[in-house]
């Protein structure tokens, strides 16, 4: 189910278990505009229906990951009109809706959406050259897919402030030391690198995986007590996977686990 073809919106490949989306709209450093997004969301479709794909990761070519949104088009727009369309609306959220972990590796500028988009992932990995910023200030307005919440929790409230207050950049060393990103990955053959930390999740138990993804993010979502009770619940559920005893029996017997996603 791989498509390399070179003038596609996305690339779709695949790695064992691990989709790999490259968003190839470098001609425009991958600015986000509605049509990339749309066709980013169709494949995100289907990889969660793809009982055989454990793991999405999403990259891209080119020098840049995303370069922010596409400002050219947003010029024009007015508030009736994006009401009317749900501009920013639930094709851009899909990501932050799918149930299997995403990974961001980010290569290169993660400008104002771009920024966004990757704290929609689960995981970010960064390559030394990464860059990170929420500038939107910088062109009379503030973010509108996240960035002022997500980027809040992430790194908290002063460090937001900071860097969506005065728009500036932060750079690989600093997102990983703010708790920005996950890992910095080296520049050469990043890709390469990224899908090796990848399959280090992808070996393990889907239906864990994902259990392991709903219970964090409903930490986010909730009071600590709530949450608290959501994993136990998740916890006793997983006693129910095939997995789970698989797991513990390969542990007792000193032997590598051999997972069926079940």
């Amino acid at each position: 189910m791989s498509n390399n073809d070179d003038n596609a919106l996305v690339i779709f490949q695949k790695h064992d278990n691990i989709a790999l989306l490259l968003l190839n709209r470098h001609e425009a450093l991958n600015a986000l505009n509605q049509e990339l997004i749309d066709c980013l969301a169709e494949y995100l479709k289907t990889c969660e229906d793809d009982d055989t794909i454990s793991i999405i990761m999403i990259s891209s070519k080119g020098k840049s990951f995303i370069a922010g949104a596409d400002i050219k088009a947003m010029a024009v727009m007015d508030y009736p009109q994006n009401y009317i369309d749900n501009f920013m609306g639930d094709a851009w959220h899909y990501i932050s809706k799918c149930r299997k972990p995403i990974i961001a590796a980010v290569n290169g500028y993660a400008l104002g959406g771009g920024c966004e988009f990757a704290m929609m992932c689960d995981i970010i990995y960064a390559s030394e050259n990464a860059t990170f910023s929420q500038p939107e200030i910088t062109l009379g307005t503030l973010p509108g897919i996240g960035g002022t919440q997500r980027m809040a929790k992430a790194i908290g409230k002063a460090k937001t402030m900071d860097m969506i207050l005065s728009g500036r950049r932060m750079d690989a060393n600093e997102a990983e030391k703010s708790g920005l990103i996950s890992q910095i990955l080296p520049n050469d053959n990043f890709i390469n690198h990224a899908l090796n930390a990848a399959r280090d999740i992808a070996q393990y138990s889907l239906p864990a995986l994902m259990m392991a993804k709903e219970s964090i993010n409903y930490a986010f979502n909730s009071r600590l007590n709530d949450g608290l009770t959501m994993e136990r619940q998740l916890f006793l559920s997983s006693f129910a996977l095939e997995d789970r005893k698989e797991g513990m029996r390969a542990f007792i017997e000193k032997r590598k686990p051999n997972f069926k996603n079940k």
